[in-house]
Formats: C-alpha cells, structure tokens, sequence
C-alpha cells in the first residue's frame, strides 16, 4: 500500500461536503465519517453501522488549528497538551457545534486530532471536519486493516480510502469537562495511550 496522497485528501473533502460516507484510516484504526452538520449523512451513517441514534460520534480535524477554535479557553491547555494524538476529548459544547454528531447530549463535544504516520499526512489536506466513529458493526471489533472492514459498509460507502495497516487500538476517551473547574479529568475508555502517559502530559497544562 502506497501512502494516501493530495488526490485523496482531496476526494475525501468532496465526499463529505456532498453529503457522502466515506471509510478512511486514521492514526488508530478505520473510520467511517460524514459531515458533521448534515442530519441525513449522520443517519445515514448510524444506519449503516447498525449504531443506536442516541449515542454521539466525535468530531474529528485533521488541522490541530481548525480543532482549537471550537474549544473553549478553559480547556485549551489541556487540549495543546493532549492533541494531536490517539485520543477523544469530551470538552463543554458552549458553542452548541456539531449537534447531530452530539446525540442527546448537545453539551459536550468528543473532539479527536489524529497524529498522523507519514503515510497518511496528506490528510493534513483535509480542512473539513468530519463526524467519525469506527469503520465497523455496532459492538463489533475495530478494523486494523481495510480488509477487516465488513464488506456491507465497504460497499455502500461512497468512498473508500486504504491506508494499509493500522495500530488498532481504538483512542482513548478523556473528559475534560471538569478541567475547568479544578482540573478534573477521568479516562471514560482505555485505549491507545495510558492513564499515567495522560497524567504526564496534563501536570503542566
């Protein structure tokens, strides 16, 4: 597998400004994404994936910058201190953004920076944000590699991208939403990187 190019950042933006589907690698494992204000692409997307409506997806920039403006001053420096990299922050959604990936709870955001292998940097391209959740059955494994995607979403998506293998731990979940009041956080799943790797990164944020 050849590294992911300009063409193929530029697909993707395509795909999710048209209101597609589309099954793409990130720093983890395989995604499934759409636009993250199109309620039609967001159904559509839990209807593929099998995934019950009233639980929310995150939201996913490849640009760290792009990711920043949508997070309150409060939690800033813990967020520069975390991203990028394999983990899904839950921060306050002061600004009510994103509300079909939010599910049923339009005050909290999961936010996700992929720190992405050489391979893929040419996702760096991609300025849209996308609502992203694992290229997989609901409740079923994550997918390391494009193969192990399941065929059904493989082939309903609108587009198709194949970053060869992945790590395939998922990332992990940090809440932030009491940081701002005492600098409060808790691990909600583990993943790809450790409580005392977050410990460590947050001691001086």
């Amino acid at each position: 597998m050849s590294a992911l190019t300009a063409r193929d950042a530029a697909a993707l933006e395509r795909c999710l400004r048209g209101g597609g589907v589309a099954v793409f690698p990130a720093d983890t494992v395989y995604g499934l994404c759409c636009d993250p204000d199109d309620v039609a692409a967001v159904r559509r997307l839990y209807e593929l994936k099998g995934r019950p409506a009233e639980k929310p997806a995150a939201v996913m920039f490849f640009v760290l910058g792009e990711a920043l403006r949508v997070i309150g001053e409060d939690e800033l420096a813990a967020a520069r201190a975390l991203l990028p990299g394999p983990v899904t922050l839950l921060v306050p959604n002061r600004g009510r953004r994103f509300l079909p990936a939010c599910g049923p709870d339009p005050e909290t955001l999961g936010l996700r920076v992929p720190a992405l292998p050489a391979q893929l940097a040419a996702l760096h391209g991609v300025r849209a944000p996308l609502m992203q959740s694992s290229a997989n059955l609901s409740g079923a494994g994550e997918a390391r590699r494009l193969g192990e995607v399941p065929e059904s979403l493989r082939e309903q998506a609108d587009l198709v991208l194949d970053g060869g293998e992945l790590p395939g731990t998922p990332s992990t979940v940090v809440d932030l939403r009491g940081w701002a009041a005492d600098r409060r956080w808790r691990i909600v799943r583990e993943g790809a990187i450790s409580g005392r790797a977050l410990a460590h990164a947050l001691k001086d944020a």
